[in-house]
């Protein structure tokens, strides 16, 4: 019986590396995305019925997202893979020796343009992520009281202005945009009207100082933005984006600026509201621009105890197949990268990528080289909507901080 028994044990012994070896992989992902847990939550199961590993995904409330990542990835204890930010905000990570290199992960090089890779390209020639979506800034409208109220969408800024104007005299709140977020009214409304005058050739010598960023162009920028303060809501000092997506999904406002990710939640169960859209049109004369700015990447943890696990992940969403999927289930509103069609077809992607059809390209003007100037020009915007300064200050204030 003893020498049974110590045959057994043996047995058993020899056999833990192979049980541990058949033991479920399981990856953790940082996001600063905490509404899309549903629609993540599809993708990752997706991948997990394919090729067996578990992905958790562990959203972080998106203003602290960049902190608590970086005191993450400093202690080792950072997610396997997580969300990273285009440009310097994800280089500066990649820079440190967090980022999983995917210069030779198959199908990045081959998958996405140049001009997609340099948002996710670091200072040492390093991609720091594979790009993911994309996102662009639009007017929502409430299609109900365009009708009623017998308005056609706006081709030019003077005619949305004219729009604005309508609806003000009916008793329509025109926009529901305020300032309190201290974010949305630089990234979604300023550099959403920004492609209209400024084109994608033209913002390299701004950034260099060639160009100065109280020009001619640039003051115009500005008054016409001034053009839309008559038009927001009273208290509009206090209105977040949180509240302004709730008075647009109530009613409350025909319009609102915003950026496309928020498509999903005004059309979703919460809001019974026939939502439409469009770019913001440019003044007349000015050929119409389109913002289209790289969102964010999906990155890996150079320290994750799990490298070929990451690996292969990054692999597949670099690949059209596995786009496809991702394509099929993430957010309305968040528009592919990769160079392959993959977006569902007469879908709200489409209709989103349409709107860009033949205008002017480029990315938030400011992200890849003049993030320096992110605050001051939001304090500039704030400033201008208080009536606490003019468009020409304002351009001054920012031409004397660069360069």
């Amino acid at each position: 019986m003893k020498k049974l028994l110590a045959v057994l044990l043996a047995v058993m012994i020899c056999a833990l590396p192979m049980a541990a070896m058949a033991e479920q992989v399981q990856l953790t992902m940082g996001s600063w995305r905490t509404d899309d847990a549903e629609q993540v939550g599809a993708l990752l199961a997706k991948y997990e019925e394919l090729t067996g590993v578990k992905i958790v995904f562990e959203p972080t409330t998106s203003t602290q997202y960049n902190a608590t990542l970086r005191l993450q990835l400093d202690n080792g204890t950072g997610p396997d893979l997580f969300y990273s930010r285009s440009y310097s905000t994800g280089a500066e990570l990649s820079e440190a020796g967090f980022n999983v290199v995917c210069n030779d992960i198959p199908g990045v090089k081959e998958n996405f343009t140049e001009s997609a890779l340099s948002a996710f390209t670091d200072s040492q020639g390093n991609v720091f992520a594979v790009p993911f979506a994309a996102v662009s800034h639009f007017v929502y409208y409430n299609k109900a009281i365009f009708e009623e109220q017998g308005i056609e969408v706006p081709t030019t800024f003077e005619e949305f202005l004219d729009v604005c104007q309508k609806l003000k005299d009916a008793g329509i709140q025109p926009l529901s945009n305020g300032i309190a977020a201290n974010w949305d009214i630089l990234e979604c409304v300023l550099l959403g009207m920004v492609p209209n005058y400024i084109t994608a050739e033209e913002r390299p010598a701004y950034e260099s100082g060639e160009k100065k960023m109280n020009d001619e162009t640039w003051v115009e920028i500005y008054t016409d933005f001034a053009k839309l303060v008559p038009y927001l809501p009273d208290g509009f000092e206090a209105i977040d984006n949180d509240n302004a997506n709730v008075m647009f999904g109530l009613g409350q406002s025909a319009m609102l600026i915003d950026g496309s990710w928020s498509y999903g939640t005004l059309s979703g169960d919460d809001y019974d509201v026939d939502v439409g859209f469009f770019s913001i049109p440019a003044p007349e004369g000015k050929a119409a621009g389109f913002s289209l700015h790289p969102d964010f990447g999906i990155a890996g943890n150079a320290a994750s105890e799990h490298p070929e696990e990451v690996a292969a992940f990054l692999e597949w969403l670099a690949s059209p197949e596995g786009a496809k999927i991702a394509a099929e289930v993430i957010p309305a509103g968040f528009l592919p990268m990769i160079n392959a069609d993959v977006a569902p077809e007469g879908g709200i992607v489409a209709q989103m990528n349409a709107q860009g059809e033949g205008k002017n390209a480029d990315m938030r003007f400011i992200w890849a080289a003049m993030m320096d100037l992110y605050t001051p020009m939001v304090e500039q915007l704030n400033a201008i909507c208080r009536g606490e300064t003019t468009p020409q200050e304002a351009a001054d204030a920012i031409a004397a901080l660069w360069k």
